[in-house]
């Protein structure tokens, strides 16, 4: 069975509950370093009680100079539900329990103290956790106001709402880095901000989850996506191969040749050229141009199954780009 098929299912169910290890945070944030300084971080996809995203940053607070980190969620925490006891409450409440949370830290709330730990953040949660007055959905007007409030947004969004969390991203013009599929690359809502350079891949694959029950979800294919500048961003891929008829085909229905490896790119061919949307993760938008995607830009009555196709037979999914010259 494909480890997609995980990913799949999640999408059917909108089990979206999948949290990201800290090791592959710290993987990919270690490229972002200098963006941080000043700068109002919010996590409005986490349970502030297990999200390694909010354990990441409380622990490289003064590390990266943050002036603010928010964490929601959201609601009801799986922690809350087992461990009523958490909050420093006499008595809990049902509603102390089931509500969504937020975490607001500033420096002043970070000790002065050598060997910072995660057991210090956990007793910073506890000490700064407050109920949201709704149920934390991203869309909420109460998280709507904490995310105008920030600078760079950084989670891992539902799977099955992820057209949706970018788009208001894009309408409140905030820099991020997000968790998602690689075949939202695709997706008519999320390929134009690819195009207009208005979003782009990150640095790696993120393999493993875990579920809240401790069970670890293998993926295929997710990965980040951000707006923020980053140097591999700006690093020209290196083609040497020299461009043939036989090698390099053109499509039945579009005009522009085919190319079935990044690594087979042709040097010396100006024209369009369909190449594979792992192409995407060595773009580098000074040496290349994003024409479109072959299911939006070829005329749709010429299209095979949507495709762009040799010999009658559609390709899998190209994008379409040209060299800059």
């Amino acid at each position: 069975m494909s480890r997609n098929t995980n990913l799949h299912k999640a999408k059917e169910a909108k089990n979206d509950e999948f949290y990201t290890q800290l090791s592959d945070i710290e993987k990919e944030l270690n490229h972002y370093k200098d963006h941080f300084k000043g700068k109002v971080v919010y996590c409005n996809c986490d349970d502030c009680f297990e999200s390694n995203f909010f354990k990441y940053f409380a622990l490289n607070f003064k590390h990266l100079g943050l002036k603010k980190l928010i964490t929601t969620c959201y609601s009801p925490s799986p922690v809350a539900h087992k461990e009523v006891n958490l909050f420093n409450f006499d008595e809990p409440t049902e509603e102390e329990v089931s509500k969504a949370y937020k975490i607001e830290i500033e420096e002043k709330d970070i000790p002065t103290t050598d060997g910072w730990t995660l057991q210090n953040v956990e007793e910073l949660t506890r000490k700064h956790a407050t109920l949201l007055k709704g149920d934390g959905d991203f869309r909420s007007e109460e998280c709507i106001a904490l995310l105008k409030e920030s600078d760079i947004v950084i989670t891992n969004p539902p799977f099955s709402l992820f057209r949706e969390y970018v788009a208001q991203l894009v309408e409140y013009g905030k820099k991020f880095l997000i968790i998602g599929s690689m075949n939202a690359i695709t997706y008519k809502e999320i390929f134009p901000l690819i195009k207009d350079n208005k979003l782009w891949l990150g640095y790696n694959y993120v393999k493993e989850f875990i579920n809240p029950n401790g069970d670890v979800k293998k993926f295929g294919n997710i990965l980040w996506y951000t707006n923020l500048d980053i140097k591999k961003r700006h690093e020209d891929l290196i083609i040497f191969k020299n461009y043939n008829e036989k090698d390099y085909p053109k499509y039945d229905n579009y005009d522009a040749i085919n190319v079935d490896k990044v690594s087979d790119i042709p040097c010396d061919y100006d024209g369009i050229m369909g190449v594979p949307i792992t192409f995407l993760d060595k773009f580098n938008p000074s040496q290349f141009k994003i024409v479109g995607l072959d299911r939006y830009t070829a005329p749709k009555e010429c299209l095979v199954g949507g495709r762009v196709a040799i010999n009658g037979t559609p390709c899998y999914a190209r994008i379409l780009i040209k060299k800059i010259v």
